[in-house]
């Protein structure tokens, strides 16, 4: 492995699909019509990137003792060596300033956001990632704060139905990634002698009985918030049709894929991994996304 690529690995380039959340504003608030609100939200997007590659690069620096010992994440940078702990700080808080420098040129407020980001990831990977419950709320509140970015930093008001399905759809998502890495982690055990019973130690305190509890909660909650968006007045009023219903089979089918892939143990631990490996996530995706500016457009 190169240096180079080495650099670009700890930025993990395909975790920015999901700062594709600080772009639903744009499209459900109809910014996309606005060159400037356009121009704008590339330029949070590409904030985001940056923030959350500097958040990556900081994880791994303060977790390259686990990570040495771990199966797969033996092999990142700054665990195999190949780039320097001190090299990877330096260049996590490059990153770091360069996303809230970009953030700041968008709105205060967006800078504000951002800046938040970055505490609340940073508390979460000094040990509040190790706390039960709490650790995937934090996870489901990053994805918020994207959110947030994305309608309040542009100047948008954000949908209480949006937000209330955008925490749903990321607490299901965190409560999936916990049972794959718990499944995951019980195998690694079994074929390494227990080795890796140390590398989350959160996974101690879920079962998946509760974690299943959790996922079928999630899942309906969103599932539901959806769909009572879709059909909400103010929602019809403010999109100007009452169609977007329509858009739920998708959302439905997406979900129920997501399930499928999880329980079948092909994966669930890496979200975006997730949807842009599997055709039929990605399809679903590209279909409610097509439908949806179709409709409101």
């Amino acid at each position: 492995m190169t240096t180079l690529s080495a650099i670009i690995r700890l930025m993990r380039p395909h975790q920015w699909v999901k700062n594709g959340f600080v772009l639903v504003g744009l499209i459900f608030g109809h910014g996309f019509t606005n060159q400037a609100l356009v121009i704008k939200a590339g330029v949070l997007f590409a904030a985001f990137c940056l923030v959350s590659g500097g958040v990556y690069a900081m994880n791994d620096v303060l977790d390259r003792e686990a990570d040495r010992v771990h199966p797969r994440k033996r092999d990142r940078p700054v665990a195999s060596g190949t780039v320097p702990a001190g090299s990877a700080l330096a260049f996590a808080f490059a990153l770091a300033a360069g996303g809230l420098a970009l953030a700041y040129w968008v709105s205060p407020a967006a800078l504000g956001l951002a800046a938040c980001y970055v505490v609340l990831n940073l508390g979460y990977s000094a040990g509040l990632k190790h706390v039960a419950v709490l650790d995937v709320f934090l996870i489901a509140a990053g994805f918020m704060l994207r959110i947030l970015a994305g309608t309040l930093g542009l100047d948008i008001a954000p949908s209480h139905w949006l937000l209330l399905c955008g925490l749903m759809v990321t607490v299901f998502l965190g409560f999936a990634k916990r049972r794959a890495e718990l499944f995951a982690l019980s195998a690694e055990e079994h074929g390494a002698n227990g080795r890796g019973s140390a590398q989350r130690r959160v996974l101690d305190d879920y079962s998946p009985k509760l974690l299943d509890q959790m996922i079928a909660i999630s899942a309906a909650g969103a599932m539901v918030a959806y769909a009572l968006y879709t059909v909400d007045a103010q929602t019809i009023a403010t999109q100007g049709t009452d169609r977007l219903v329509y858009t739920v089979p998708f959302v439905l089918y997406g979900l129920f894929r997501y399930l499928h892939v999880l329980y079948r143990g092909r994966g669930g631990a890496d979200p975006a991994a997730e949807l842009l490996g599997d055709a039929h996530l990605l399809g679903a995706t590209a279909g409610w996304l097509a439908l949806v500016l179709w409709l409101i457009a």
